[in-house]
């Protein structure tokens, strides 16, 4: 695992102006200490790993087994968790919190996130295939044609075809943080980043930067 990340929740975008008066679209992360709730060694469990939990939720809410997991951590309980690796889980403690100070202006990060889900999409629309003709008499306006071949009467594996869209993990890398702004727990990033307003974002800073 990369030493610094966080989860947050995407708040939108809007823009700010540079010193020099640009305009720079950005997206609005409000984020929140992530805490360690977990970690998991070779010996015991075959890999290295810590489990951070974000976004706390009330007791009640919780079930026997996972009060018993934050309570080993002495944790508040979350409703997200999340495991990341890491090359040596000895250097981190249970209740251990990340939090924005550990990023800065500048700081190039990879942001991870769930797209957006457009549910079952035509050819047009996930493929970017053409219209057929829209004169009345046609019958193929946004059907997606023929979907075999002559020869082997079948279709071959790879056709592009109607299917599901968006609701995928998704990375957006080397984005630049613009402004951190702690006091409201606010990272502003350059540019846009994967999902839906007020879906769960994870903010580390960039494998390639």
């Amino acid at each position: 695992m990369t030493q610094k990340v966080i989860m947050g929740k995407k708040v939108g975008m809007t823009q700010i102006f540079a010193e020099d008066g640009k305009i720079i679209p950005v997206t609005v992360v409000e984020t929140a200490p992530s805490v360690i709730v977990q970690i998991k060694d070779e010996a015991r469990d075959g890999y290295k790993a810590i489990q951070l939990g974000f976004d706390v939720k009330r007791e009640k809410h919780i079930n026997k087994p996972e009060k018993g997991h934050f309570a080993k951590a002495e944790a508040a309980p979350t409703k997200v968790l999340k495991e990341f690796r890491v090359e040596d889980s000895g250097a981190y403690s249970l209740g251990q919190t990340f939090d924005l100070d550990q990023f800065a202006v500048g700081d190039k990060v990879d942001v991870t996130g769930t797209s957006k889900g457009h549910g079952f999409s035509s050819t047009i629309k996930l493929w970017n295939f053409r219209r057929g003709p829209m004169g009345h008499g046609s019958k193929n306006h946004r059907r997606p044609a023929s979907a075999g071949a002559k020869g082997p009467a079948r279709i071959f594996k790879g056709k592009k075809s109607p299917a599901r869209y968006g609701n995928e993990k998704v990375t957006v890398q080397n984005l630049e943080v613009v402004k951190v702004i702690p006091e409201n727990n606010v990272l502003l990033i350059k540019g846009a980043v994967p999902g839906a307003k007020k879906s769960v974002v994870i903010v580390k800073n960039a494998v390639k930067a």
